[in-house]
């Protein structure tokens, strides 16, 4: 039977009834025809379907939209995209969702309707790879949400090339991307804007290129700084701008000249097409101040400049922008030895300089200090001749001298060989240490080398000249004390500061293999003078011969003959010696 309380709900009024109960041609309809026919009206108005509704008015917030029900429905202004200039009798799309909310309102949805559509019209027009464009809705967990019709994931790694610090700044733009996926059952689309950006630099870079040519002037965005340098976005390919590049002047820090995102003209310098590398050069645009760098800071020239870099072997001083000089520490003063160059200057000091040299295509000049002053050196020489006495400070000790300080900054070298006329002094501090006041005198000065020559000995007269040689003389047998003991000998203290040499082919008749076999240290021998060497300041002994003495003595007063145990004048001798108590044929040089 037909239910006529149903057809009342649907807002049927009698004469329709009346209208319904008649066939297409005029014949009176059946309770099942009227039941199939109200079963198909009634399935079009479910829930969850998509009715034409119009617009009937507003109620404050909401639009009264009427889908042919019995009552009519509301949308709120929200689900509109043009609120004001919505219009009574404009036709729209609406889900319902519910018949009734308890007050007797058709509760209905634009927007649900306006996605279900997008998602419709999505899938027959678009497939994976495919094009689509849209706004930034909002951010969400791993990515952006896009409305290209419907909502759609951008993931933050797909949103550039680079994965980007803020997704939400892409909120409110348009993106152009591409489908990666279609999921039809989970109504869920990703799509790319990166890969679209790769295929266009691709495409941009095979064309930059083809176009670039070395020398010439281009114009890109600054992408990234690092330590070395900033990398710069021709339109599809990066070129390097290196640190030193930058400016001719001392650049710290490529953020001192730029920052990602500005918009830079840079030169092309070189170009390597194999393996797409770009050098771009900004200082390059101008002119090298290095071109006539003879003319603007001629050498022997004073010139003032600032301090503006410390190393530890100088200082490095900026003449004007772009070109800097540096001074050596070896040239910031004649006379004190600098350790650091912080010791004379200090960062952002102004001083006045010398140009001492300059080497163009290094792009480097030579600066000097000291010659900004008078060379103290060149007084030197008139103030200490040689010959003169003068007393000085012990200032440091070497194994091959001292250093002796004559006045504030110079100093002077008394070698070892100069201490003494007879002691064997094998460093400064077995007659010296550090402090001590010593009187000598100036033996030579060498102003180019600034160095001065001193001496001790020379304060007294050289005992080898004639004391020495008065006193010893081959032939002599000598008390002596021994002293040190070498593989090659033995030496003998014969007095206060003189020594001679026992050389071991003189210590026995036998061979020795070592001295410390015949004698030890601080032993008393006698030992016989075989030769005074007063060129040479050396006087050679003999223990066996002076033995040889002993035994001929013992012989005479047995009554032996001593000279017929010596060999014949033809026969061969191993050492002997002359009358005069020289060595013979095969003596030994000490």
């Amino acid at each position: 039977m037909v239910d006529f309380n149903l057809i009342a709900d649907l807002g049927v009024d009698d004469a329709e009834i009346d209208a319904l109960l008649l066939t297409p041609a005029g014949e009176q309809v059946t309770d099942e025809i009227l039941e199939s026919m109200l079963a198909g009206e009634i399935q079009q108005v479910s829930r969850g379907r998509i009715l034409k509704g119009t617009v009937a008015g507003r109620a404050g917030d909401e639009a009264v939209i009427d889908v042919g029900l019995k009552s009519e429905g509301l949308v709120h202004k929200s689900e509109f995209d043009d609120w004001e200039g919505l219009q009574p009798g404009d036709v729209i799309e609406v889900l319902l969702e519910e018949f009734d909310d308890g007050t007797g309102v058709i509760k209905l949805s634009k927007r649900k309707a306006d996605r279900i559509r997008g998602w419709e019209r999505v899938l027959e027009t678009k497939n994976e790879g495919d094009l689509v464009e849209g706004k930034g809705m909002r951010k969400i967990k791993g990515g952006l949400l896009v409305d290209i019709g419907v909502p759609v994931f951008l993931p933050a790694s797909q949103i550039d090339v680079r994965r980007p610090g803020d997704v939400g700044e892409f909120i409110g733009k348009t993106i152009r991307a591409e489908i990666l996926k279609i999921d039809e059952d989970r109504r869920n689309i990703v799509i790319s804007r990166r890969r679209v950006l790769e295929r266009e630099r691709s495409e941009a870079k095979d064309k930059i290129l083809s176009n670039l040519e070395e020398g010439g002037l281009v114009k890109g965005t600054v992408t990234n700084i690092a330590d070395f340098g900033a990398f710069i976005d021709l339109g599809g390919i990066d070129g390097l701008l290196h640190i030193t590049d930058m400016s001719w002047g001392r650049v710290n820090h490529p953020s001192e000249i730029c920052k990602p995102g500005d918009e830079v003209e840079v030169k092309v310098l070189r170009i390597d097409r194999e393996k797409e590398k770009i050098a771009l050069g900004l200082k390059q645009k101008e002119p090298s101040p290095w071109d006539d760098i003879e003319e603007r800071f001629p050498i022997n020239n004073r010139i003032t400049g600032k301090v503006v870099s410390l190393v530890s072997y100088g200082a490095f001083i900026e003449l004007m922008e772009g070109i800097e000089g540096l001074v050596h520490v070896s040239e910031m003063s004649w006379t004190r030895r600098i350790n650091h160059p912080s010791e004379v200057v200090s960062t952002g000091d102004e001083i006045e300089v010398v140009v001492l040299d300059i080497n163009r295509d290094k792009q480097e000049i030579s600066l000097g200090i000291k010659q900004t002053e008078l060379n103290p050196w060149e007084l030197v020489a008139e103030r200490y001749p040689a010959g003169t006495v003068v007393e000085g400070t012990v200032r440091n000790l070497t194994n091959y001298g001292a250093f002796i300080e004559i006045e504030p900054g110079i100093d002077g070298l008394l070698h070892v060989s100069d201490m003494s006329w007879t002691e064997k002094i094998s460093h400064a501090n077995e007659k010296y240490k550090k402090g001590d006041p010593v009187e000598c005198v100036v033996l030579e000065i060498d102003q180019e080398k600034q160095r001065v020559g001193l001496g001790v000995k020379q304060l007294a007269e050289d005992p080898w000249v004639s004391a020495i040689p008065n006193a010893y003389h081959p032939g002599m047998v000598v008390h002596g004390t021994v002293t040190k003991i070498t593989n090659f000998g033995v030496f003998v203290e014969l007095e206060t500061g003189l020594e001679g040499l026992l050389h071991i082919s003189e210590l026995s008749d036998e061979k020795v293999d070592d001295p410390q076999d015949i004698v030890k240290p601080g032993e008393v021998v006698d030992v016989k003078i075989l030769r005074v060497d007063t060129d040479d300041r050396k006087i050679g002994l003999s223990l066996k011969r002076a033995q040889w003495g002993d035994a001929a003595q013992t012989a005479d007063e047995k009554g032996k003959d001593f000279e017929s145990q010596t060999p014949e004048p033809d026969a061969p001798t191993r050492g002997g010696m002359d009358d005069h108590g020289a060595l013979g044929t095969d003596k030994i040089e000490l």
